[in-house]
């Protein structure tokens, strides 16, 4: 006899929307998708966003105390000059794919 693990499901808990929102939702479904799968896909990419803003945050954290620790600092106006070369070199570029 075998037996095989599996990992009961759970739910999440209900949300009452206003009709014209749910009317919405269902009119942008894709082919063949649920509202139970566009509501899964919606939970599951704003789990990832809150833990890349959590993990981001933790990484500017851990930089400023490291800049205190070292006491080495760049100035913001050296980032931004950087920066604004980078965008524009980049408009160069896409001005010039355009063409």
């Amino acid at each position: 006899m075998q037996y095989t693990l599996r990992m009961k499901t759970a739910t999440l808990p209900s949300v009452r929307v206003q009709p014209a929102l749910r009317e919405e939702v269902q009119a942008l479904l894709g082919e063949h998708e649920t509202l139970s799968e566009f509501v899964e896909t919606a939970v599951r990419e704003n789990v990832q966003r809150r833990r890349n803003q959590l993990e981001f945050a933790a990484r500017g954290i851990a930089s400023l105390e490291s800049a205190k620790r070292t006491d080495s600092y760049v100035e913001a106006d050296a980032v931004l000059d950087t920066l604004v070369r980078k965008l524009n070199v980049a408009k160069l570029k896409r001005a010039a794919g355009k063409r």
